[in-house]
């Protein structure tokens, strides 16, 4: 009988999924662990996978379009199965069960296949994938988008492949275009040209979740200054020592594991609130996984992602170092796993690298709260009665006061602060 393969849940969140690109035509053969299309979840970019072999009978979705998950997305027929009968046998769209992440193929019959993060570009087939912005340079600077490859996500061009190819003069004008020398790019004017820009599926989760977040959390925001002096002396020498095993520690490395430690003197900070309907209560997690947010570059589409740091309480600044840069780096070229995505039970938001230096943030659930974090800068503070220049750092809390009240907020930053400003204590 045919095998169907549906749009499979890869995040707790998601609700719907893109295809961005199919990697196989309709009459095609394949077999177990063939990539057979690229898919554009809430939080990544994922290549499909097949456990089966056969051949595909029938394609239901078309680049670019969005369906909620469980959608049948394509038919396979199996050995011996006749194509022809195969796809009219399923032709009308239904909605089956779709596997898990990583989860083995069932009986015939089935959902089977599985995503996993896309590692590499694909070639263009018929359809040009580019961002708004990239056709939009390219079309006044009439360049056939056909003859460019793309280094954005699933091959996507991007407007650097755009502005790389005018300035390397190799560009070949669209059909539609007359002329016959390229234009340079547009100067600045006095004024922008609207645009509208289509929401991804990550763009647009982020954009629920966080009117969500807003609306049913009762927020609430606590701060402290730090004073940094010791902290980025010490980081100095232990960088200094370090230099020549290639490892550089961060100040947001030194922030995951004080705000990890911290919890073990306040559990309630690493909660979340349950609400069954039935049951209403106050879960305290015994993992302490600290995400991290990372803000994704335009030309990969923007958006922002949390990666997750597994028991931070448990391992040390080198380990958190190189766990935070493999995190960022993967996030900010490949796409992240839903595993590295999923399950942080507190999250730190820092924008000090951007001069930054106070802000408030919007709590990730199921979080109870979230650290945004200003820069370490210099001002003049009061120490042993007088003025001097020092490096201070304002941490700003948001609770969620269903769990975490505001005296319970202030003794938890109180903690990470002394921490902070005691930072051999991070060290053991």
């Amino acid at each position: 009988m045919p095998i169907t393969i549906t749009m499979p849940r890869l995040s707790d969140t998601m609700q719907q999924g893109t295809i961005v690109k199919w990697n196989v035509k309709e009459g095609q053969k394949v077999k177990s662990g063939d990539v057979i299309a690229d898919i554009e979840t809430d939080k990544a970019t994922m290549e499909l996978q097949t456990f089966d072999e056969g051949t595909i009978a029938k394609l239901n979705v078309n680049p670019g379009q969005t369906v909620p998950v469980g959608t049948l997305i394509a038919v396979l027929a199996g050995a011996g199965e006749d194509v022809a009968t195969a796809a009219k046998a399923t032709a009308a769209p239904v909605a089956t069960k779709a596997a898990a992440p990583a989860q083995a193929a069932a009986s015939g019959g089935s959902s089977t296949a599985v995503a996993a993060p896309v590692a590499t570009s694909h070639s263009h087939a018929e359809r040009v994938f580019a961002s708004p912005l990239a056709k939009k340079i390219a079309a006044e600077s009439g360049v056939d988008l056909k003859n460019l490859s793309g280094t954005g996500p699933s091959g996507r061009i991007v407007r650097a492949d755009v502005e790389a190819a005018i300035r390397g003069g190799s560009v070949t004008p669209a059909p539609s275009v007359t002329r016959t020398t390229h234009a340079p790019l547009p100067a600045a004017s006095s004024s922008l040209k609207g645009t509208t820009v289509a929401l991804s599926n990550m763009r647009r989760v982020i954009a629920t979740r966080l009117v969500e977040s807003k609306q049913t959390i009762p927020h609430y925001q606590v701060s402290v200054d730090v004073d940094m002096d010791p902290l980025m002396s010490l980081r100095t020498q232990l960088n200094d020592q370090l230099a020549s095993q290639g490892v550089k520690l961060s100040v947001n490395d030194f922030l995951v594991r004080a705000c990890a430690l911290a919890m073990h003197q306040h559990p309630f900070v690493n909660s979340r609130w349950i609400d069954r309907g039935n049951e209403v209560a106050i879960e305290q997690l015994g993992d302490v996984n600290i995400g991290v947010a990372i803000a994704l570059p335009a030309d990969k589409g923007g958006g922002l992602v949390v990666a997750t740091v597994r028991n931070a309480d448990q391992i040390g600044l080198r380990q958190i170092s190189s766990q935070s840069k493999q995190l960022s780096e993967k996030a900010r070229t490949k796409g992240l796993a839903p595993n590295e995505m999923s399950d942080s039970t507190f999250t730190i938001s820092n924008l000090g690298m951007f001069g930054v230096s106070h802000f408030t943030a919007i709590i990730n659930p199921p979080n109870a709260a979230i650290l945004a974090v200003g820069g370490a800068i210099q001002k003049p503070v009061v120490k042993n009665g007088q003025i001097v220049v020092g490096h201070v750092m304002t941490m700003t809390m948001s609770s969620d006061h269903r769990i975490i009240d505001g005296a319970m907020a202030a003794a938890y930053l109180a903690t990470v602060r002394e921490l902070l400003e005691k930072p051999a204590s991070l060290l053991v």
